[in-house]
């Protein structure tokens, strides 16, 4: 993934398995979310499911994510534990992209060994090769959150978006404290007014991305 791009991201479960078996294993998947993607991402849109999730978040910049290898803060997995990862004195952009790509690989490990540790289960969770596409302009990535937003519909979980608990989507009706980039989201749609009313209409079925 390159630097300063939008990237929409789907991952699914190995086989017939489910990626979260219970309330927690999504909460704990959002908190090394926020350890080891945040530091390198701008996190606009999530929903997790049983068995897949989807992301929309943007790389950070050179600049920001030169300073986040260097300083020492990067966090790597070892056995069960995150600890920290010694830093790089120089960093180029080949160097950038292999570190923004073990980023996400430290999110799957690190949330892998935990599930597994839990369940008493061995072996990947999750399919090898996340699958992405990347984001150019704002009618694609209004439609992007709109489709995120509204897979646990598609999936017929739940008859309404805001009746899902694990995505992103409460979260833009609400002023609390946040992890995501909110007002960036919400001044693309034009407002809260229209975020809702966006929301509202049905998914475009040409507009479906990645597990369609």
């Amino acid at each position: 993934m390159i630097p300063g791009s939008t990237y929409h991201l789907f991952n699914h479960a190995n086989g017939w398995e489910n990626l979260f078996s219970e309330p927690k294993n999504y909460e704990f998947f959002l908190g090394r979310l926020s350890m080891h993607v945040l530091p390198v991402a701008h996190l606009y849109a999530y929903c997790l499911m049983p068995n897949h999730f989807h992301i929309l978040l943007k790389i950070r910049d050179e600049e920001e994510l030169t300073k986040y290898f260097t300083s020492g803060n990067e966090f790597i997995e070892a056995g069960s534990d995150a600890l920290p990862q010694k830093p790089v004195k120089e960093i180029d952009g080949e160097l950038l992209i292999k570190k923004i790509s073990k980023s996400f690989s430290n999110l799957f490990n690190s949330y892998t060994q935990a599930y597994n540790k839990m369940y008493d289960r061995r072996g990947s969770l999750f399919i090898p090769n996340m699958k992405r596409k990347e984001i150019s302009n704002d009618g694609s990535f209004c439609k992007v959150v709109h489709y995120i937003h509204s897979n646990p519909v598609h999936h017929q979980f739940v008859k309404t978006i805001d009746k899902w608990p694990h995505s992103s989507y409460q979260i833009f009706l609400s002023k609390g404290s946040t992890k995501l980039d909110r007002e960036y989201v919400l001044n693309i749609f034009g407002g809260l007014d229209w975020f809702i009313k966006y929301h509202q209409q049905p998914i475009d079925p040409k507009g479906k991305f990645l597990d369609s």
